[in-house]
């Protein structure tokens, strides 16, 4: 690749990077799924790959399982699942911290199956919803939903988009990595809650604010069905897209309406985002410029010793906030095999990377989202996120790390 191509294809995707840490680049606003979308209209225009390229990078399978979950969740929340969720935290939790535990809990297990953007779409009005209810300071039980979730989509191989394009570059069942990462994610969960206890334990009320529940429908049987026949198609190791796909597609039919609308609420621009992302990060990757640092850093990586499970671990933490934990992964799967370990590195790899995004405020789509959906009630701020993120994402990163280590 020639030196002005090459230029041009770092500068393309720094814009592509800032757009989405920031989501609006001061001189171009356009968002994260349009700025994706023209970085990679941008790597087609400079010859960093050509047409045919371009549209081979973008991994179907990913965004098929992306739709599957997020019409299903959409299922979810119009059943009044979330609201429920809601007032049963408040009228079973004996005290507020009670209540932050029954957060981060509902949230790390919904992020398990769920992915945890979409979960965090969808339960921080619910947590907004119980904070004011039941007179509660909303900075603590926001952190708690950010975490956990993400937390809790290390689980398995559905919990957030890393992971779907771990289990599809690695190979490694539904089953048998749920099997490797739960001990990790249940470990590092507990970590979280006690550092969310320690931290805010004064800030919270001495009781809770009594509430009246909200009126409640029946749960419609062919929704929970649908959702539970999906999860069991997971474990069976059915393909994981067309799994979520067919479930959804179960919830269409059985509810027998026009589905237009419901297909109009779903977030098209996440689906935008991740493909233009798809050919952006294989843009990068073609320049040879990953290849050579990972050769220069690849010494120090190893799954053999401690000290090599500590520059992985270093590496993916820091590489995760730099470049983004998707992007990483995309750039860092193709070398994995090199490092040895296993499926239990994989399970690593998703580990670091997905815990890393508690680090900062724009260390995941899922703490952007909770930022902005409880944004008319509380700014969680960078340096907010930030004083309870560091210790945290290095404090619970460690526990998997060593938890992962024994049971494997």
């Amino acid at each position: 690749m020639g030196d002005l191509r090459l230029v041009a294809t770092l500068l393309v995707f720094a814009l592509t990077w800032w757009s989405m840490a920031v989501r609006a680049v001061p001189f171009l606003p356009l968002g994260r799924a349009a700025g994706a979308l023209l970085g990679a209209v941008l790597m087609v225009a400079i010859g960093a790959l050509t047409p045919d390229a371009a549209l081979a990078a973008v991994d179907l399978s990913t965004l098929a399982l992306l739709l599957g979950m997020m019409i299903q969740t959409d299922f979810l929340a119009e059943a009044g699942v979330f609201t429920r969720v809601a007032d049963t935290l408040l009228a079973r939790a004996r005290s507020p911290f009670g209540v932050l535990a029954a957060v981060s809990g509902v949230s790390a297990l919904l992020s398990a199956f769920l992915v945890n953007d979409t979960v965090c779409l969808f339960l921080t009005p619910v947590v907004v919803l119980t904070c004011t209810r039941g007179g509660l300071p909303l900075a603590p039980y926001l952190l708690a939903l950010a975490t956990s979730a993400n937390i809790g989509s290390a689980a398995t191989l559905v919990g957030n988009p890393q992971n779907m394009l771990i289990g599809r570059m690695s190979g490694v069942t539904f089953a048998h990595f749920a099997a490797l990462a739960a001990p990790a994610t249940l470990a590092g969960f507990l970590v979280n809650l006690g550092l969310l206890r320690l931290f805010y334990a004064r800030t919270l009320p001495a009781a809770l604010r009594p509430s009246t529940p909200a009126p409640t429908r029946p749960m419609p049987r062919a929704v929970m069905l649908a959702l539970v026949a999906t999860v069991a198609a997971f474990f069976a190791g059915a393909h994981l897209g067309f799994a979520a796909l067919a479930g959804a597609c179960a919830m269409l039919v059985a509810a027998r309406t026009d589905a237009r609308p419901r297909l109009a609420r779903l977030d098209w621009s996440l689906l935008l985002f991740f493909a233009g992302l798809f050919i952006v990060v294989r843009a990068l990757e073609a320049t040879g410029l990953v290849a050579s640092a990972w050769s220069a850093i690849a010494g120090g990586l190893s799954f053999d010793s401690a000290h090599g499970i500590t520059g992985f671990s270093a590496a993916m933490l820091v590489g995760s906030n730099v470049v983004s934990n998707v992007p990483l992964v995309l750039l860092v799967g193709p070398h994995m095999p090199s490092l040895g370990g296993g499926d239990a590195a994989w399970v690593a790899l998703a580990w670091v990377t997905t815990v890393a995004g508690n680090l900062t405020l724009v260390g995941s789509v899922a703490n952007l989202i909770v930022a902005e959906g409880a944004r008319a009630s509380h700014t969680l701020g960078f340096r907010e996120h930030l004083r309870f993120g560091l210790p945290s994402t290095l404090l619970v990163t460690l526990t998997g790390l060593l938890v992962l280590r024994i049971f494997t």
